[in-house]
């Protein structure tokens, strides 16, 4: 299970962190506490979550500081024999990949993980977030590895 801090779920709608603790505290997102009291929500209900929202629900889009990376979350993966879809929600975006499937399961994409989508011309590259944008395993503790396809 991917856990989220309510920071970077916030990033991910392009909310505010009020908005996720409200989202939390009406049981729109699953949430859970670390030992030492700090709240995380379920990857799998925030891409729930960011899929039913309308574009007006959300505020500015949540990007890094180069202009065509996009922070999102994983919404949806269909996959073939060769090839793969993945849909992503960064902030008010729905944005859909079409890449190897591959590719698709070296990143271990899935709704709920955390994702940056590169923007060129007409392709979108997925990358697995860095590990200062990065979610939180089940045990807590930060995403090791950046991978690339």
């Amino acid at each position: 299970m991917t856990l989220y801090r309510l920071g970077q779920a916030a990033r991910v709608l392009g909310v505010s962190v009020d908005t996720v603790r409200r989202h939390a505290d009406g049981g729109r997102l699953g949430d859970a506490r670390t030992p030492g009291g700090q709240r995380l929500v379920d990857g799998a209900r925030l891409a729930e979550l960011a899929e039913s929202l309308e574009e007006d629900d959300v505020g500015e889009p949540a990007v890094s500081s180069a202009r065509n990376h996009l922070l999102g979350i994983v919404t949806r993966v269909v996959r073939d024999k060769v090839a793969a879809q993945v849909e992503m929600r960064c902030g008010p975006f729905r944005m859909v990949s079409l890449l190897t499937r591959e590719a698709v399961d070296a990143l271990e994409l899935e709704p709920g993980v955390l994702v940056n989508a590169v923007v060129k011309a007409t392709n979108v590259v997925v990358e697995r977030a860095a590990d200062g944008q990065g979610a939180q395993g089940a045990s807590g503790a930060p995403a090791s590895a950046r991978r690339k396809a």
